[in-house]
């Protein structure tokens, strides 16, 4: 007896010391963002290709240890492609050299997507939409580029270029490129993040005056670009479901639809910013609409922030869903900033967790970025593997999806 007692106290010890497991669902998303844009996770700096799959197999296995089940790998950055590509050049940031394939010859995409799927995770090919020339003058075109062959296609922004979202021949060509990859690669889902039109760089207008008025349109500036942005968003979820009706389609905002003061169905914050207003997104219409399958807002605060409350935005974008999954995004990046005592804390990251897995309009999260659990910040990589996500969890089904296919 004395025995059975013991063994019980420890289970009863054990139990209460992670009380995160009972809570957890069968089911949840747990994603990381895997940036390629100047390199910012991957491929390392002058690698070898052998270097960079040995690097790309590392950050999944600690993903996987850590408990992930999805990975959100950027494959169009700027205009160009992480694979070879009918439409775009490959990526300069794959070989130094935009245009140059890698030597000796591989697909990365189908390297990571293949690599990722032997681990049991979901991959999300991540494709940034407007953005062509990410710095003028310093940034690598090559002949083929879409640049050279239809400099009309484009605007200047700063010291960016970009593709003009007015235009219907670049909506066209941007869902040629979704569908390119859909159709040829064994991918789980398309995502789309924050950059649609530009973020404002202070008072300096987007230069679309002449598109505007040549347009002929009765609506307002600011509802022209939001049509602009709605009818791609809308004609990429037709092309993708005609193409493989299983693969979903996601999009990654900026935490902010609207503030309350713009509107009463916004939410109680003070962004200075915000999707709709600024960056054109009218992301509630997309999910109203169904022409996404599932959001994942930035939400980079931390709990009880003066201007953008975390708890207060997981609770505002899971009564926004419209019945579509709703995947958190976290600001795991934050930890190293100078300063930042808030995101010091080991118990940023868990508290997080624990909001959400009260809220049943949440189905989980997805972290950025993939480099920064490297050297296990505050202690949060300790944090899922041992408790949160000790328990593995399957992937939430989508019932307006048709079941995918066995690979």
């Amino acid at each position: 007896m004395t025995l059975i007692r013991f063994f019980l106290f420890g289970l009863f010890v054990t139990l209460i010391s992670l009380p995160s497991l009972a809570q957890q669902s069968q089911y949840e998303f747990r994603g990381v963002w895997i940036a390629t844009v100047l390199g910012i996770d991957w491929p390392p700096q002058n690698a070898s290709v052998e270097q960079q799959k040995a690097e790309f197999i590392r950050q999944l296995d600690l993903h996987k240890r850590n408990g992930m089940n999805a990975i959100l790998a950027q494959v169009r950055p700027s205009g160009d492609a992480f694979y070879p590509s009918p439409y775009e050049p490959w990526s300069q940031w794959l070989t130094g050299v935009q245009g140059r394939a890698p030597v000796p010859f591989y697909d990365p995409l189908a390297f990571m997507i293949q690599e990722t799927h032997k681990r049991g995770m979901e991959f999300h090919a991540w494709l940034n939409p407007y953005r062509a020339e990410f710095s003028i003058g310093k940034s690598s075109i090559a002949s083929d580029n879409m640049i050279r062959k239809r400099p009309d296609w484009f605007v200047t922004y700063g010291t960016t270029r970009y593709f003009n979202p007015s235009n219907k021949q670049v909506q066209q060509f941007v869902i040629d490129v979704v569908k390119d990859i859909v159709r040829r690669y064994d991918i789980d889902g398309i995502h789309m993040d924050d950059y649609f039109y530009p973020y404002p760089i202070g008072t300096k207008p987007f230069p679309d005056d002449y598109a505007y008025k040549q347009s002929g349109t009765k609506l307002s500036k600011a509802d022209w670009r939001r049509a602009n942005v709605d009818s791609m968003i809308r004609n990429l979820n037709i092309a993708i479901k005609a193409v493989k009706p299983w693969c979903k389609f996601g999009i990654s905002p900026f935490g902010v639809w609207r503030n309350a003061s713009q509107d009463p169905a916004g939410s109680n914050t003070k962004a200075g910013l915000t999707n709709y207003d600024d960056l054109y997104a009218d992301i509630l219409l997309w999910l109203r609409m169904g022409w996404i399958d599932y959001v994942t807002p930035q939400l980079y605060r931390e709990i009880g922030d003066h201007l953008i409350p975390f708890e207060t935005m997981v609770d505002w974008w899971a009564k926004h869903s419209y019945g579509r999954h709703v995947y958190i995004g976290h600001g795991v990046y934050r930890y190293y900033e100078a300063g930042n005592t808030n995101w010091r804390k080991p118990s940023q990251i868990p508290d997080q967790i624990k909001l959400l897995r009260k809220n049943p309009g949440i189905q989980g999260s997805v972290y950025f970025n993939s480099k920064s659990f490297d050297r296990n910040p505050a202690g949060w990589n300790d944090s899922l593997k041992n408790n949160y996500y000790r328990l593995p969890a399957k992937i939430p089904p989508m019932s307006w999806l048709p079941e995918r296919p066995n690979h």
